[in-house]
């Protein structure tokens, strides 16, 4: 198989890409350990929970939406359990599943952080792109996005490819 190397013009795309995404993170964590003591990996967790009804969800389902490793999962919410942030709860239906719930502490860290972090975010993203770029910000990145988790146009990557992915246990979220 022949290499496909980088065009002049992509190579000058995907460098300034990593850049932009290395330093909105580096941007975003900063803040989030300034403001909450806790990477935006925790944030985000804290932020998944919130959104779901009784702010809870089955770990491996957690897992997914915050697109990282079960075990890597395991170890954030564990120091988020520490901190009293999140509490787990073991599925009646199923041994193998357990849940983690926000609770009433981790509702109030992520309402008294959010302001911080909804303003780095619109400082280093959305005050500087016009509403049609906006529009192409999200365009492209569901792009990229249904590439890399697979979609009606490409293979679905297996779960080796895309670790979070787990079979479903019958133990539901509600």
């Amino acid at each position: 198989m022949t290499t496909r190397w980088l065009t002049p013009k992509e190579q000058r795309a995907w460098r300034a890409f990593m850049a932009a995404t290395n330093l909105l993170e580096d941007a975003i964590d900063r803040q989030l350990q300034q403001d909450a003591g806790m990477p935006h990996l925790y944030y985000g967790i804290l932020a998944n929970l919130s959104e779901e009804p009784e702010r809870k969800l089955r770990m491996t389902d957690l897992a997914a939406k915050a697109k990282i490793t079960r075990s890597r999962l395991t170890y954030a919410v564990t120091r988020l359990e520490k901190d009293g942030l999140i509490r787990r709860e073991d599925c009646q239906w199923d041994k193998r599943s357990s849940f983690a719930i926000l609770t009433d502490e981790g509702m109030a860290v992520l309402e008294r952080t959010a302001p911080g972090h909804v303003e780095t975010v619109r400082a280093a993203v959305f005050d500087r792109l016009s509403d049609d770029q906006v529009g192409q910000l999200e365009e492209i990145s569901s792009v990229i996005a249904r590439a890399l988790e697979g979609d009606a146009s490409t293979p679905r990557p297996t779960a080796d490819e895309v670790p979070w992915r787990r079979r479903s246990s019958p133990c539901s979220g509600s």
